[in-house]
């Protein structure tokens, strides 16, 4: 059974939903109600993104299921190749998916990326280094790529 529970965030409220095989979805929306109690299945996915935009989480590892075509998985899984506080262009997110015609495919895919902030479609900016397409709106692109170009990177002297 999909659970569901909605958190606050920097940027919103972050509705979040899965079950103990995995996280399906992750969204944000503008306001609502914060829930009052989080199912056990999901307290790991709002520890760790509470870390994120507190600066102390650079990546996520919990189980995630997002649905999706083929292709679409294809193109979430190279977007989750993308390191924290780097971007790429929509032109190179294609060419490494081995085919430079299909920029457009690529972006429509990674417009239905289900999982917000996990699998980091903001990091994925137009070929003249503008911020451009980005479901959650602009204003959030631009918070979540400087936030994790200002957030402290862990080294292998932090503790």
């Amino acid at each position: 059974m999909q659970q569901i529970v909605f958190i606050k965030s920097p940027l919103g409220i972050a509705k979040i939903v899965g079950n103990a095989t995995g996280i399906s979805e992750i969204s944000v929306i503008d306001e609502g109600e914060v829930s009052e109690i989080i199912p056990k299945e999901l307290q790991n996915t709002v520890c760790q993104l509470q870390e994120y935009f507190e600066g102390k989480r650079t990546n996520f590892d919990f189980k995630i299921t997002p649905k999706g075509t083929d292709f679409q998985q294809k193109v979430w899984q190279e977007l989750c190749n993308i390191p924290f506080g780097k971007t790429l262009t929509y032109l190179e997110l294609s060419k490494k998916l081995g085919d430079v015609k299909a920029i457009r495919a690529v972006a429509s895919a990674n417009g239905k990326n289900p999982l917000w902030i996990v699998i980091p479609c903001h990091r994925v900016i137009g070929s003249d280094g503008s911020l451009t397409g980005y479901a959650g709106g602009l204003w959030r692109k631009k918070w979540l790529l400087d936030h994790e170009s200002s957030s402290k990177q862990p080294t292998l002297f932090d503790e």
